[in-house]
């Protein structure tokens, strides 16, 4: 996730639970060594529970506890310097998530539209005469969040916006204010398709994460819309599923238990010899933001200071490397992986999900992961150009410079605009086409205005993380 900065508030739910355990297994299923089951097998069904408030950071091994970490946390989306994004969250002081009043799905297998932008699952609604509506899935917000225009279109009758804002604190302490109401409905797949009815959502302006995805963005979908579905992101495939709660889960993968018992997608994972708990954040298109608190990481490539992250209410640089073993996600392995260093709950995002079709199952507690093969996954160098940007279909401004980069010595300087990139409109740069630049070309020609002047300046591209 670093890239041209853009500001995605997602509000992510961390378990509340004090004492939240994971023990590698669920009832009657048996473990597979990461924390996963091998699906098929007959797993005890989630007790009815209230819903809480996410749990902290993980910790250790087989038996680990979470302290609690008080609100649930908002993200705010970053594009940076490999063209891809990553998310840093915000605690919010709001406590209602976004649970539909009425959840249908006509079917039993409903296909939504989708595509996958970067490491971003991006599906599409049904509308009225303005539709269709475009919407980000994030399983790590605990709320629903729309454009105003999506809310003045499908706003619930003779309701209106609260009179009073949402406070949504930083880390910081910070606090930044989003307005809330309820739309009618949310329709997802074909004319009968899944429908969610009643929804409460937050409104937020979804300007900056449309121009950074290269797309219009009405929303982002949160975890609680789904709660009475079983839903699958197939990231391989570009596809998305919705079913009844009731349906039984896929043949194929690996399942994994919620560490608690509040159906937030908070799983076990493990790294070397070492359980901690990671939130399922496809929201962010990070690949792993480790909490190393209680852990004992050790590294191939040592942190360094990378992109600058764009949050509500100000920015961070993130701190990036890569851990020296193998990060095992229900028996499926990533070798040396990259991560992201955080004071936040640890997660896997979209540059890990990516490689699966992924089940979540809120009712049991569960998700399942699918890979068409069991090898290995290698993560490849993380290539920048030094910059992270703040983008406009006019003009990208340069949000940070990591130090001692190549872009550093070249004199370009924090608050700096780009119009042209190898000549083009910056316009002409989708997410997609800037971050396959990154990663192949040696370098970039980024045009600075400066006064009156456009400058090109030639920027090499190096790896940030070997």
């Amino acid at each position: 996730m670093p890239r041209p900065r853009q500001n995605l508030p997602a509000v992510h739910a961390r378990p509340d639970a004090a004492h939240a355990r994971a023990t590698g297994g669920v009832g009657g299923v048996r473990p597979d060594g990461d924390g996963g089951t091998v699906a098929g097998e007959t797993a005890a069904a989630a007790r009815p529970v209230t819903l809480g408030r996410p749990a902290a950071a993980g910790r250790r091994t087989s038996c680990f506890a979470m302290r609690a970490m008080a609100g649930l946390l908002l993200a705010a989306l970053a594009l940076a310097f490999s063209g891809c994004a990553n998310l840093t969250r915000l605690a919010r002081l709001y406590k209602r998530e976004s649970r539909p009043g009425q959840t249908k799905v006509r079917a039993d297998v409903v296909e939504v539209k989708a595509q996958v932008i970067g490491a971003h699952f991006v599906v599409e609604a049904r509308g009225d005469k303005r539709g269709p509506w475009r919407f980000l899935i994030d399983t790590g917000s605990s709320v629903t969040l729309v454009s105003e225009e999506f809310y003045k279109a499908n706003a619930m009758r003779d309701t209106r916006l609260s009179t009073s804002s949402v406070g949504v604190r930083s880390a910081g302490g910070r606090v930044a204010y989003l307005q809330s109401g309820n739309v009618r409905e949310i329709h997802l797949g074909n004319a009968g398709g899944a429908r969610f009815l009643n929804v409460p959502v937050l409104l937020y302006d979804c300007g900056e994460l449309s121009a950074h995805l290269g797309v219009k963005i009405d929303g982002v979908l949160g975890f609680p819309l789904f709660r009475d579905t079983v839903f699958t992101l197939d990231y391989p495939r570009g596809r998305m599923t919705i079913s009844p709660a009731r349906r039984e889960p896929p043949a194929q993968g690996r399942l994994i238990p919620f560490n608690n018992d509040q159906r937030t997608p908070i799983i076990p994972v493990r790294l070397g010899d070492e359980t901690f708990a990671v939130l399922v954040d496809s929201g962010s298109d990070a690949p792993l933001m480790l909490n190393p608190v209680g852990l004992h990481p050790r590294f191939a490539v040592e942190p360094r200071p990378g992109a600058t992250v764009g949050t509500l209410t100000g920015d961070r640089c993130q701190t990036v490397g890569r851990l020296d073993g193998t990060l095992g996600l229900g028996g499926h392995r990533f070798e040396q992986p990259l991560a992201d260093l955080t004071d936040q709950l640890s997660a896997i995002g979209g540059k890990i999900l990516r490689h699966f079709r992924v089940t979540f199952m809120p009712a049991r507690n569960q998700v399942l992961f699918h890979r068409d093969s069991d090898a290995p996954v290698t993560m490849g160098p993380l290539r920048s150009p030094g910059l992270s940007f703040s983008k406009t279909p006019a003009y990208w401004r340069v949000l940070g410079v990591v130090p001692g980069s190549p872009a550093e010595a070249r004199g370009v300087r924090r608050g700096d605009l780009v119009s042209r990139i190898n000549g083009e409109p910056v316009s002409r740069w989708s997410l997609q086409r800037f971050d396959a630049q990154v990663r192949h070309a040696g370098e970039i020609t980024f045009t600075f205005v400066r006064g009156s002047d456009e400058t090109p300046v030639i920027i090499p591209v190096f790896d940030l993380v070997p």
